[in-house]
């Protein structure tokens, strides 16, 4: 443990160090084996171990792109009717737009490398109004990525189970959600490597059905190239050039379920492996070539099969079907790459259990939402967010009873609205400093026209399916960025009020002609918990020497440095941490100096700081028997729940913790009107 260079460390055997730690109860060891076991932060390989490779983050955040080919392809195919001929040049426009996003995300993984995709992007380039946009329709986004890939999930399933078992579906879904839930609390790496197996059997399933399928149809592809052309020349005549044209577009914007989970990759990407640029790229390219394969392919394949939809199918089992034919064989494959498709579909939620939190982390950080969701967890997750992420997908699973239809609605519109916002930030940056970067024509282009073709597909799902669920996406997401507005709002006037506490920092009495003693083990000691050096802790420096005059003879100072989202950025990420809190225990030691008084710090990194500042505590009453415990706490004038909620209450459970230790703990409140 850290502490103060300027005191002598106790020996190994002295009473500052902590007794032998309990053996773990029953209930320590049902949450190893739920959740594994907690991670040794000191450890600086676990940065190396726990992030992804390019390979395993292809399976992680690439499976949710290419788990939409199991729905997106089929949205737009059944929305063509009868002209099912402009299913050839959907494929290729989905080809496109899939390549175009994808090369627009890998040059934002160049210019943001330390991730935080849609909503980094829009608060650095258009402001923090529209961070907050962009960050909660994400949040409303992943929340969706869970529900709408686990009751596709089901559906795939289901689609060769019995009939009778229908009933059950939407009691499996949840299950579903709720083993994800467990599987990510356990932490990111170990949830991957459980899934990877399923995701090597969908390609392949998938490469054998596209592939074979093209295959043994080309001798009829110039007949069904024959028969799209004059079914084409019907439909021009039937809707004219005008109505054909709405048709494609509303078709390919209906279609735009397949292009989610793109973006996955940019949002994700601190959990990468270094160097996270060139990784991010990498697997960008991984995904974005598997997915525009498969989704075009299994449109082509539509087509070529003359494939429809059938009541209680997904047109990719009725597609297997077709494929395959009656036989034993045929039918253990359709099984076979259903199972495939059901679970990838799962692995795919993975990345809404990734990427939510990750996007709630970095709104804590800029004081939108509670700052506990930076927190991480002694699995070193972000399990607060995760357990909202989790919670959040099974309502919204509830509310539309698993309907695939009316989720991919809500998705899309979400995804299409930070696409733009990322898309323009971008490009109005490229124009605002064109000429100074290299290329910088080529990538104006990109990003505009990238821009254009998102918010086209933005509006016309907003327009088309308004009825059908747009409407609840937008007042759902609408409604949480007034939240974070609020919130906002609220721990400003908080810093605002605090902030009026800094001028102490300036009063502080100073005694010059006093020489600073010793520390003395056995003098009375008050030991102050403190984070940051600023205006509270000085307040609650101040208010000790005011309230016992002449009574403490040395003061300990305590710090943890809290390990959380925004802390957990690689390898020497700890030590700039304990570098910035040891400064800060250096000043108020200053301080104390300055007023006469001995002088100690003690400093501890986690997780979880209450834990830590207790065995902190429990270490100095063992050094210094005549210790009494402080620490500053922010109280509000009418004390309301959200205050619960919004700050934490470290101090008093501490003080219980204490008290029950025995030792005497003094809460010294600052007020805030």
């Amino acid at each position: 443990m850290p502490q103060d260079l300027s005191a002598k460390p106790p020996p190994e055997d002295s009473p500052g160090n902590r007794a032998p730690a309990e053996p773990p109860g029953p209930l320590d060891r049902l949450k190893t084996i739920l959740f594994g076991p907690a991670r040794d932060i000191r450890d600086k390989s676990i940065f190396h171990r726990l992030a992804l490779v390019p390979v395993l983050a292809w399976v992680g955040l690439g499976a949710d792109g290419l788990s939409s080919s199991s729905y997106g392809p089929e949205e737009a195919f059944r929305t063509l009717g009868r002209h099912t001929y402009l299913a050839l040049g959907i494929a290729a426009l989905m080809t496109v737009t899939i390549l175009l996003i994808s090369a627009a995300y890998s040059r934002i993984i160049e210019e943001f490398p330390h991730g935080g995709g849609g909503y980094v992007v829009a608060s650095k380039l258009l402001g923090a109004r529209a961070g907050v946009v962009s960050g909660s329709a994400l949040v409303v986004d992943y929340v969706l990525t869970i529900s709408v890939s686990v009751a596709a999930s089901t559906d795939a399933m289901f689609s060769f189970l019995p009939p009778q078992w229908l009933p059950y579906k939407l009691w499996a879904a949840a299950a579903a959600i709720i083993v994800l839930s467990v599987l990510n609390i356990r932490g990111v790496r170990e949830s991957i490597l459980v899934l990877a197996p399923i995701f090597v059997l969908f390609l392949a399933t998938h490469v054998v059905l596209i592939a074979g399928g093209l295959a043994m149809n080309v001798p009829a592809t110039a007949e069904a190239a024959g028969r799209a052309a004059a079914d084409f020349r019907g439909g021009l005549a039937t809707l004219g050039a005008g109505g054909m044209l709405l048709l494609f577009l509303h078709a390919y914007s209906m279609g735009g379920g397949t292009y989610t989970g793109i973006e996955a990759v940019a949002n994700g990407l601190s959990i990468l492996r270094e160097p996270k640029v060139q990784t991010g790229k990498r697997t960008m390219a991984y995904m974005a070539v598997s997915l525009a394969a498969t989704a075009s392919g299994l449109m082509v394949l539509y087509l070529l099969l003359g494939v429809t939809p059938v009541e209680g199918k997904t047109m990719n089992a009725v597609l297997a079907e077709s494929f395959a034919g009656p036989s034993t064989l045929g039918r253990s494959f359709v099984v076979a790459i259903l199972l495939a498709e059901a679970a990838l579909l799962v692995v795919a939620a993975q990345a809404g259990f990734m990427g939510g939190p990750a996007v709630l982390a970095n709104m804590a950080m800029d004081y939108w939402v509670p700052r506990r969701f930076s927190s991480l967890s002694d699995r070193l997750t972000t399990r607060n967010g995760i357990v909202l992420m989790g919670a959040a997908s099974l309502a919204s699973l509830i509310y539309t009873g698993g309907s695939v239809r009316h989720l991919v609605v809500m998705y899309s519109i979400n995804v299409f609205l930070t696409f733009s916002m990322s898309m323009f930030g971008m490009a109005r940056m490229l124009g605002s400093h064109r000429g100074q970067r290299a290329n910088w024509r080529r990538r104006f282009t990109l990003f505009a026209f990238g821009f254009l073709m998102c918010a086209t597909i933005l509006g016309v799902t907003v327009v088309e399916k308004f009825p059908e669920g747009g409407w609840l996406t937008l007042a759902v997401t609408g409604g949480l960025v007034m939240l974070c507005l609020v919130i906002r709002r609220h721990y400003r006037m908080v810093a605002s009020k605090l902030s009026e506490l800094d001028v102490l920092l300036t009063t502080a009495p100073r005694h010059p002609d006093t020489a600073p003693t010793e520390t003395d083990p056995d003098a009375p000691t008050a030991a102050v918990l403190v984070a940051g050096y600023g205006g509270l802790g000085v307040h609650t420096v101040l208010n000790i020497v005011r309230m016992f005059p002449g009574h403490y003879r040395n003061v300990v100072f305590l710090s943890v440095g809290e390990i959380g989202s925004g802390a957990f950025k690689g390898e020497r990420s700890i030590d700039e941490l304990a570098a910035r809190a040891e400064a800060s225990l250096a000043k108020y030691r200053s301080l104390a100096k300055g007023m006469g008084l001995g002088t100690q710090s003690r400093l501890a990194l986690g997780t979880d700081v209450v834990e830590e500042a207790e065995k902190l505590c429990l270490a100095v009453s063992r050094e210094f028997p005549k210790v009494t415990f402080f620490a500053g706490k922010v109280i509000f004038e009418r004390e309301r729940w959200w205050h619960r909620i919004l700050h934490n209450d470290m101090g008093f459970v501490l003080q219980k913790r204490l008290q029950w230790d025995g030792h005497t703990m003094v809460i010294v409140p600052a007020k805030v009107a």
